[in-house]
């Protein structure tokens, strides 16, 4: 331990179709829209995608399948590097050897959701749910995929959060079986036996295991952006606070996961206790004390301790870079592409997977050494043609009451400006502590790529901006944020990038909600609108969320279950404001949502219908929250550029 701890404390400071008929539906009022059921249609319908001036872009489909690794992890001999991939059109395990070669597909018609190596690497570990309800089940499958097992079967109403392996084959894992509602922590072994060890309150997560198997990392969720830390004995089942700070001096523990030193004496996270951006800090066990290591003006995003020393990512504005230390002093690794980084150590070798604009998921090999990088899994962009993507542009803007503003925005090639500016959609991140970054994102290039601008903000409440910044829109203060959306597009037409007059908002769950609330709120501002899985009255979204949510909504939203905040939502939730929309909305809920129930759309459509305004609304059965399934996504887009393409008046070649 004396070794990483000399070693580190030296580290720079420098982190830097055709389309359905209308169906009748009585239990949505007066039909002003049409219900597209995507379990009654034909996915591979005869649409086409006729693009703008005679040009025939490229099919939404290839978008699509523009595939890539979704998640990767070395073997514990660093010999074999083993991911997720959608190519086959739902997640699936893959393998392949870590000095290059042929992937190997292990899992089939499963929908992996999460995964690990078995500690001795003779399989991998992973989780699996229904359709996405996110109440899985784990199973195990050996290396060669002849041998695969159920280790613990999915129950319903069993939330899970796996925590990790020690290195004897034991696991942690946080689940909601005892109740429903909080979580709980287990530690169980790969034979299924499972034993209670520590009964928890709302999110207590479980985010990681000493490699000798003593202690368990605890995070209790407070907030979408907060969460007290401590240290659980997994023996005695003692738990000892760490950190929990203040809720007026929040402060996020699990910025970048956590990494443990091989002797279980420390680990090191990312922590932005005290200060505004995630810092690289060591916790040392024996004496219960954190060191900083490196800070900066961004945050330390991912961690991965190495043979030699360490190694961790450095996120500004969404794009990563990543720092090697063997001792001498952290040094950046250069001609990764750009966009997100998720990196991993086992022996000498350390892997990065790089999601970037033209990116979809490649695999590199970094020699730690010379810090040379080497690409040994290259993603697919079918047959996309990567001269056409565009590079996201991070715009700054004050908001009305000075608070800057930040976003990512996509233009058009050869887009004008002024009064010769696209069309724009603003494309409103989840969360609310998301954040917009320059990740593969098939959907924004397709809408480009047919002549419409896509801005992706960054309104106040995303992480990403620091911790003051990720705050501003708490409780009381939710709308600042829905009218940043109005500020930014009156400042982006200010600018002539973007055509004022015609532009669109859309957003999926808590984006969803955005949209229901600035056309609710400021109704002039957008031509349309686009919401997906999001939220119309927040007093039975708050009621209803699924476990994981209700232990940060809390301090996000205020407790739902005092007066207060209902009068408060009773005012302000976008169902009691709908008489106020007046735009086109297209509406989409998947009905296997555990996190916001899709009658939280239903009754959207139903007041806007009622008042005569149109709302198109499409259910799709076979999804949670999101569309995880090919034939779903190829279709549901579909759906949305010619929706969004129509209220806009961009007009295909022929039409």
């Amino acid at each position: 331990m004396r070794h990483f701890a000399s070693l580190l404390l030296t580290a720079s400071a420098a982190v830097a179709v055709t389309v359905p008929a209308l169906a009748q539906d009585s239990a949505f009022g007066g039909q002003t829209g049409p219900d597209l059921s995507i379990a009654a249609i034909e996915p591979d319908g005869a649409a086409a995608d006729i693009g703008l001036a005679g040009q025939q872009p490229v099919d939404i489909a290839r978008y699509l399948l523009a595939s890539g690794a979704t998640a990767a992890r070395l073997s514990p001999d660093g010999q074999t590097i083993a991911f997720i991939q959608r190519v086959t059109g739902q997640p699936e395990l893959w393998v392949l050897p870590a000095s290059g070669g042929q992937p190997r597909q292990l899992t089939f018609a499963t929908g992996v959701s999460m995964f690990r190596w078995l500690p001795d690497g003779s399989g991998l570990f992973y989780s699996a749910d229904r359709d996405g309800n996110e109440q899985p089940g784990y199973f195990a499958i050996s290396l060669d995929g002849t041998r695969e097992r159920s280790i613990l079967p999915a129950a319903e109403g069993d939330f899970r959060s796996f925590g990790g392996f020690a290195e004897d084959g034991r696991f942690v894992y946080s689940s909601t079986l005892r109740n429903g509602l909080d979580y709980d922590i287990y530690q169980a072994d790969l034979q299924g036996n499972s034993q209670l060890v520590y009964e928890g309150h709302y999110g207590t997560i479980a985010e990681s295991v000493s490699p000798d198997g003593r202690y368990a990392i605890v995070a209790e969720t407070v907030g979408e952006d907060a969460d007290n830390l401590s240290l659980l004995d997994l023996a005695s089942g003692e738990l000892t606070t760490i950190d929990a700070p203040p809720l007026d001096d929040r402060a996020s523990h699990t910025l970048g996961g956590f990494a443990w030193v091989p002797d279980s004496s420390a680990f090191f996270m990312s922590s932005n206790s005290g200060r505004e951006f995630g810092a690289l800090t060591m916790f040392d066990i024996a004496s219960m004390s954190g060191t900083v290591v490196a800070e900066g003006d961004a945050d330390v995003s991912d961690i991965a301790v190495c043979a030699k020393g360490l190694a961790y990512v450095v996120s500004r504005d969404g794009f990563d870079t990543l720092w090697v230390d063997n001792g001498d002093g952290a040094k950046s690794v250069e001609r990764l592409p750009e966009g997100t980084y998720d990196i991993d150590c086992a022996e000498s070798s350390l892997m990065v997977r790089v999601n970037g604009w033209r990116t979809p998921g490649d695999i590199y090999v970094v020699d730690t050494g010379d810090l040379s990088a080497r690409r040994v899994f290259d993603s697919s962009l079918a047959g996309v043609n990567p001269a056409s993507l565009v590079r996201p542009q991070v715009v700054r803007y004050p908001a009305r009451d000075g608070v800057e503003l930040q976003g990512l925005l996509y233009l058009p090639r050869g887009a004008g400006t002024g009064a010769d500016a696209p069309p724009v959609v603003f494309d409103v991140h989840g969360g609310p502590s998301g954040q917009s970054s320059p990740n593969w994102d098939a959907v924004a290039q397709y809408h480009v790529a047919r002549g419409v601008a896509v801005f992706q903000p960054n309104v106040r409440g995303s992480t990403g901006l620091g911790r003051t910044y990720s705050t501003l829109d708490d409780r009381e203060k939710r709308l600042d944020s829905v009218r940043d959306l109005v500020d930014l597009k009156a400042a982006l037409a200010a600018d002539g990038l973007i055509d004022g007059e015609r532009a669109a908002v859309m957003g999926g769950s808590y984006g969803g909600y955005m949209v229901n609330a600035v056309l609710s709120e400021y109704p002039d501002a957008f031509a349309a609108g686009v919401s997906l899985y999001g939220v119309g009255n927040w007093i039975t979204a708050l009621e209803v969320a699924s476990p994981a949510l209700k232990a940060s909504d809390r301090i996000e939203y205020g407790d739902i279950t005092e007066q207060r905040w209902r009068d408060f939502y009773g005012a302000m939730s976008p169902v009691f404001r709908a008489d106020r929309i007046a735009v086109p909305v297209l509406y989409s809920h998947g009905a296997m949502d555990p996190r916001i129930d899709i009658s939280e759309t239903e009754v959207m459509v139903t007041a806007l219908r009622e008042n005569g305004i149109t709302a198109e609304f499409i259910r799709i059965p076979d999804e949670g929250h999101g569309w995880r399934k090919l034939a779903n996504r190829r279709f549901y887009y579909r759906e949305q550029a010619r929706f969004l393409e129509q209220q806009l008046g961009v007009s295909a070649a022929g039409e």
